[in-house]
């Protein structure tokens, strides 16, 4: 089997992977992946992608290859920089071998913020969603605290269960019992707002946006899974703070 067909096609899967793995849209991976083909003069390239696997011909008359996807996340980032690489290749501005390299580069990059940063977010986008929702100030150290212990217990739960709706569930459940005890002290006044603000990074509101747009791009498969799995996660937040507010 030829070495650069090889190459080629494991520069394309590695590009699909990472970019789903990143948060992509379906038709996003499959058109790079395409166009990364076309410019090595693949052009009967065909790409099924999934958000659990990429399928991938290069050739009819060669085997086909897959590759499996494990873990998902959101990493705008790594998708503007496969982007770039892919770019660069069709203008043939590298060569195969240097986005190989430069792939597997960015692969190996965890340009991801510190857990710490990136609970401050958490938090600080907790009491600006708040506001947003007609809270009150007085309710926004409770809004900071509920929404940073909230997305730091899904993101360390998910780690070590891999059950995704498992670490949501609890940590909306945590959420809603800091705000109840917030408000039962008199530190907080509106029970509703602080929880409803606590949760909002919680909500998967990219996996809604890539679904639709899935949808809309006729890729089916993919857009009916990412919506199975968004309503899931918004399941499990609900059933976490239904579960407190029912005792």
């Amino acid at each position: 089997m030829d070495t650069d067909y090889e190459l080629v096609v494991e520069s394309c899967l590695l590009a699909g992977r990472l970019m789903m793995e990143s948060g992509a849209e379906t038709y996003r991976a499959e058109d790079t992946m395409d166009r990364m083909a076309i410019s090595q003069e693949l052009t009967q390239s065909q790409s099924f992608v999934t958000p659990t696997g990429i399928i991938f011909s290069g050739n009819k008359n060669l085997p086909t290859r897959l590759v499996r996807i494990n873990a998902r996340t959101t990493d705008l980032g790594k998708i503007a920089s496969v982007n770039n690489v892919s770019r660069k290749l069709a203008f043939r501005d590298i060569t195969i071998e240097e986005a190989y390299s430069e792939l597997k580069q960015i692969e190996d990059e965890h340009k991801t913020y510190p857990f710490w940063i990136q609970i401050v977010a958490a938090a600080i986008a907790s009491g600006a969603f708040l506001l947003l929702f007609s809270g009150k100030l007085i309710d926004v150290p409770t809004a900071l605290l509920a929404g940073g212990i909230g997305y730091a217990i899904a993101d360390r739960l998910e780690i070590r269960t891999r059950v995704k709706f498992f670490a949501e569930f609890f940590a909306a459940f945590v959420v809603t019992v800091i705000a109840t005890i917030s408000v039962a002290t008199g530190l907080g006044s509106e029970i509703d707002t602080i929880i409803i603000g606590s949760v909002m990074p919680l909500v998967p509101g990219l996996l809604i946006t890539n679904a639709v747009r899935d949808l809309m791009a006729g890729s089916f498969v993919s857009g009916l899974s990412k919506g199975a799995e968004a309503f899931l996660t918004a399941f499990a937040i609900g059933a976490g703070v239904a579960l407190v507010l029912s005792l």
